[in-house]
């Protein structure tokens, strides 16, 4: 009976004067929470039915006018004459919302993905990791690596035909990559749309195979690559190959290789970014009368003074002994000075220590106690 219904409106959960995108929208929403493939609740099927017969009637302007004015009596004698089913609203929105996950199982389905099946497309990409020791990422160098790739036929390039005249139509699929079979349900008549048994969704069939790839149109190749490693190169960072990545689709070019670049670390050199950064231990000597030392840097030694009075851990600057980057730059190499203190004297170095000491107008802690006094 008409009034045992509920209101249309409220079903979609939408006011009386709701846009037509929002009585849309709400209706996608629930159709894509109930439809009975997804849902499987005892009441799914009936909310879905439901649903789509609200949206049916206030889809249509028409339908919708009629509803508001005499609510369900207004519509039901066009449903009775074959306006509504009890099957889909509406095959274009379902379309929309279901093709993701049902694969293109109803009509209309996938229409540019049956256009695009047979069409050549670019394989996917391929990342290899690559470990490279610090030295070669500061210089750059070509390392030569074994591949195994998947080329395009140098003969058919990639058809599989050994003529192009061999290279004929889908008798079965008529070109589409695609065949449809139709399925009755209690909601009608359910298109489903499959790949070409015959052809595999290329929507081509060869007549005469290539005689040197025998059909499938590449060849498989083992192969040696230089690849050069740009100076300056940190990890994480990658090289490009082109066209050694995974074969293409119906005569389609290959993917990228991406090699992704490891660097291992070093014993002595910190980087961070273009900067070196390098820690070297002094004495306690060193640092209060000052000396020369001999640094090393990725390009040699190099001489560094640290002046008299030098403070444990101040950093020194050594221009231009970072890393030259791609861009061109180049980084600066950092030095921090470690003041390290023997654990053991000897009595000769102690009795000079004691010389220096008893030499001293004032102690450090003697100064600290006097401040603090």
């Amino acid at each position: 009976m008409a009034d045992e219904k509920r209101d249309y409106y409220e079903v979609l959960g939408v006011s009386r004067d709701a846009t037509p995108d929002q009585i849309k929208k709400a209706y996608r929403k629930l159709a894509m929470k109930y439809h009975p493939d997804v849902n499987k609740a005892p009441d799914a099927e009936e909310k879905f039915k439901e649903i789509n017969e609200a949206y049916e009637v206030l889809s249509d302007e028409k339908k919708r006018a009629q509803y508001d004015q005499f609510g369900h009596a207004g519509v039901d004698g066009q449903f009775g004459q074959g306006g509504f089913s009890g099957g889909y609203a509406d095959f274009g929105d379902l379309n929309d919302i279901f093709g993701s996950f049902f694969g293109s199982g109803f009509g209309g389905f996938g229409q540019s993905s049956r256009r695009q099946a047979n069409t050549p497309r670019q394989g996917n990409d391929r990342v290899m990791q690559m470990s490279i020791d610090f030295m070669d990422a500061v210089f750059g160098k070509t390392e030569t690596i074994s591949l195994e790739v998947d080329e395009p036929c140098s003969h058919c390039h990639g058809t599989g035909a050994e003529n192009p005249s061999d290279v004929q139509t889908c008798p079965h699929c008529h070109g589409t990559g695609y065949v449809m079979t139709q399925q009755r349900s209690m909601f009608g008549v359910i298109q489903q749309q499959t790949v070409c048994p015959e052809c595999h969704g290329t929507g081509k069939k060869v007549t005469h195979a290539c005689h040197q790839c025998h059909g499938k149109g590449y060849e498989h190749k083992r192969q040696k690559l230089d690849i050069k490693i740009p100076q300056g190169i940190q990890s994480g960072q990658q090289i490009r190959i082109a066209g050694k990545g995974e074969r293409g689709v119906n005569g389609g070019p290959n993917g990228d290789l991406y090699i992704e670049i490891h660097v291992k670390p070093h014993s002595t050199f910190k980087r961070q970014g273009d900067d070196i950064y390098i820690t070297v231990p002094v004495s306690a000597i060193d640092v209060t009368i000052g000396t020369k030392i001999q640094v090393p840097t990725v390009y040699g030694d190099v001489e560094l003074k640290i002046p008299e009075g030098t403070q444990p851990n101040t950093k020194f600057r050594l221009k231009g002994k970072g890393v030259k980057s791609r861009r061109g730059s180049t980084g600066d190499e950092y030095v921090e000075v470690k003041v390290e203190i023997p654990k053991r004297v000897s009595k000769r170095d102690r009795e000079l220590y004691e010389k220096i000491r008893d030499g001293q107008s004032e102690s450090p802690f003697e100064r600290f106690k006097r401040a603090f006094k």
